[in-house]
């Protein structure tokens, strides 16, 4: 087992893994979109539509979807550090 794990309960361990994962598909979600699109980020991609370099439909939709995709991935860097947290100190 990681040490990362080693002082925390096997249930939370688990848990913290599946968050970690989520992270990871999250992201990794962005980045396959983001190179689809041939940006950097989500304001490159609407500068990309505005400049008509890219059509607009379905190239907004996917820029929602990149906003939606890092605001989640932040919320679950949150809620996995609080549950670190909470684990660490049980």
């Amino acid at each position: 087992m990681d040490p990362f794990y080693s002082d925390l309960a096997p249930e939370d361990a688990l848990e913290i893994e599946q968050f970690a994962r989520l992270m990871y598909d999250l992201r990794s979600a962005r980045d396959k979109l983001l190179a689809d699109l041939g940006a950097r980020d989500a304001a490159g991609v609407l500068a990309r539509i505005s400049a008509g370099e890219l059509p607009e439909h379905p190239s907004y939709e996917h820029y929602l979807s990149l906003n939606i995709l890092t605001d989640l991935h932040g919320q679950v860097r949150s809620d996995l550090a609080r549950i670190v947290q909470e684990a660490r100190t049980r």
